[in-house]
């Protein structure tokens, strides 16, 4: 039963470590039931982060690196798949108007199970890397927090419109690096309009948006999405999905005890996942299937009890 639809590895991701295969065998030792290979998709020369600039990479070392990542995951999904349902997709960043064609172009050379849709930066600037950068973007609206949380929703309401991603990637990762990260959005009126924009244009065409425990993970008291954000998309009908964006073996199923708490408190009875199925009615997902589990099943699974604190 257990389930990620969002990793990366150190193989083909800077900031993340361990080969893919270790990832893998750590689902597999986890039980694990599907497990998504969601590497971010390669960027563009002005996009590479500081660490990709120290490497001396380009933007063609990111297609290279994603090329293959690409053969090892095919490899990969062969050698595990009477062990672990392993789906093989990519991290979108969308950055600005111009990222559709690039995506686009990514879409026709590569055949992916599915991919999550994130925004990671605002400006062309990240804004989850550091504090530092987070402040640069901010500049560049107005040095407003607020100005930058509507540019964020913004672009993302761009990226949802020209992509309809399966699955949305850290809904409100925007709050990461800002001064208050457990802040609440309902109280900035633009804000929350964006986000209810959001929110209902992913129930119209049938996304799901994951519950990420990676902001547990860096600190922050909810995953994302928090739970003022949660309780709004389950009240327009939404449906979630369990993540962990695990960076490496020891964040596989980081904090799903705690997700599980939270989706509970929020009213969240279902939880959706992905699986390999021999068809599939949604051309974003060709050969996978969407089912769902009950909170109060997946609590009393050998595996989640044993992330439960003692």
């Amino acid at each position: 039963m257990p389930y990620s639809h969002h990793s990366h590895s150190g193989e083909f991701c800077g900031h993340a470590q361990d080969t893919l295969k270790a990832i893998i065998d750590a689902a597999v030792e986890k039980k694990m039931q599907v497990f998504a290979l969601t590497e971010h998709m390669p960027r563009e020369q002005q996009d590479l982060y500081p660490e990709e600039i120290n490497l001396g990479y380009s933007d063609e070392t990111l297609l290279d690196i994603f090329r293959s990542y690409y053969a090892e995951a095919r490899r990969l999904q062969a050698l595990y798949a009477s062990e672990i349902d392993i789906l093989i997709g990519t991290e979108i960043d969308w950055i600005r108007p111009s990222s559709k064609d690039f995506i686009e172009d990514l879409f026709s050379n590569f055949g992916f199970q599915v991919f999550i849709g994130s925004v990671h930066h605002v400006h062309g600037i990240p804004i989850d890397y550091s504090a530092k950068l987070f402040a640069d973007a901010r500049r560049l609206s107005g040095n407003s927090t607020e100005k930058l949380f509507e540019d964020y929703f913004d672009l993302q309401y761009e990226m949802l419109k020209a992509l309809k991603p399966p699955i949305v990637g850290h809904f409100d990762l925007i709050r990461l690096k800002c001064e208050d990260p457990n802040m609440s959005f309902a109280t900035m009126q633009g804000v929350w309009q964006r986000i209810h924009r959001n929110l209902a244009f992913t129930v119209s065409y049938g996304g799901v948006v994951e519950l990420n425990s990676a902001a547990l993970r860096k600190g922050l008291d909810e995953p994302y999405p928090n739970g003022e954000i949660s309780k709004e998309f389950l009240n327009l009908g939404g449906r979630f999905t369990l993540s962990d964006d695990s960076h490496g073996i020891g964040q596989i199923g980081s904090h799903y005890w705690e997700v599980l708490r939270f989706a509970e408190e929020v009213g969240i009875t279902k939880i959706s996942y992905f699986e390999t199925a021999p068809a599939s009615k949604d051309s974003r997902s060709p050969g996978v299937t969407i089912r769902s589990t009950a909170v109060s099943h997946m609590q009393s699974h050998p595996f989640f009890a044993s992330c439960k604190p003692i």
